[in-house]
């Protein structure tokens, strides 16, 4: 009981400070892929909203959409942690995403909370701009040209769609599909729309939640977890070679956030209950807390 009590009593300074405020929490596709994980984010996301704290929820879908290709038989090629998107993945997208976006509105609805999911081509939510063919040095060093296909960088967000389904009192939960010139769909990292909708909400926080402990000074060992960090350090990091495959955009994401205003960026392990409500709400936190 003594040490419930503590905890609670070491909550109150961090539920005072960021009542009222917005985090941008994303969610990948991996953690949405095993029911024990998704329903564990669900329940430490409606604990944030209950305490008075606006939330979004970014989400991925890669081994989702990976299963559909390869299932159809269609390529799914990566480059630096970015896929590679053809028409018809897009159009595998958007059925599969939508089924993932479903299972945590449901997983959201089955902890009393309300949830609408968003698709980012909706409402002029995310617009983007198709990606021209680009040099990419991937984990091995090569460096080459790369066209990503129908993958869009993203030129805007409109927050007034999110906070109108915010003002209804519910949860945005919204998936990285985005909307280009003319109506084309186009395929955005979640971890980039994550950053970029944290910016135009001016977050107080973006959390990534992924499978792993944190950010890893060695990435074979998963006990050199960098408890604290800063974009100097990540940047030797990745010069180094030691931030490779999906880690890269997520490092890029967290960067994109706190260049453009957010002032705590964090990545925590999805796969561990409360992991989410530690890092917020404790001083030794859990995963890695990112600064500028």
């Amino acid at each position: 009981m003594a040490e419930r009590v503590i905890g609670l009593l070491e909550a109150v300074p961090w539920l005072r400070r960021y009542a009222g405020s917005t985090f941008v929490v994303k969610v990948g596709g991996e953690l949405l892929d095993d029911a024990k994980w998704r329903d564990g984010l669900a329940r430490d996301v409606a604990v944030l909203h209950r305490v008075g704290i606006g939330v979004v929820v970014v989400h991925g879908g890669g081994p989702q959409l990976d299963r559909a290709a390869a299932a159809a038989g269609l390529e799914s090629e990566r480059v630096a942690g970015r896929r590679i998107t053809s028409p018809e993945l897009v159009d595998l997208a958007i059925a599969e995403w939508s089924r993932v976006s479903a299972a945590f509105v449901s997983a959201l609805s089955a902890q009393d909370e309300r949830a609408v999911g968003l698709m980012g081509f909706e409402g002029g939510l995310v617009a983007a701009r198709r990606r021209p063919p680009v040099q990419v040095t991937d984990d091995d060093g090569e460096t080459r040209r790369v066209d990503f296909g129908r993958v869009g960088d993203v030129i805007g967000v409109d927050p007034k769609v999110l906070r109108a389904v915010a003002g209804t009192g519910a949860i945005p939960v919204i998936t990285p599909l985005c909307g280009g010139e003319g109506g084309e769909v186009l395929n955005v990292n979640a971890d980039t729309v994550a950053a970029e909708v944290a910016v135009a909400l001016g977050a107080s926080k973006l959390v990534v939640c992924t499978r792993a402990p944190g950010i890893l000074r060695d990435p074979d060992d998963p006990t050199s977890v960098l408890p604290q960090t800063d974009l100097t350090e990540l940047a030797a990091l990745e010069a180094s070679g030691a931030l490779h495959g999906g880690m890269r955009p997520k490092v890029a994401a967290l960067r994109r956030a706190l260049n453009g205003g957010v002032p705590r960026a964090h990545v925590v392990d999805g796969r561990q209950p409360g992991a989410l409500l530690e890092e917020v709400f404790t001083a030794e936190g859990s995963g890695t807390l990112v600064q500028a």
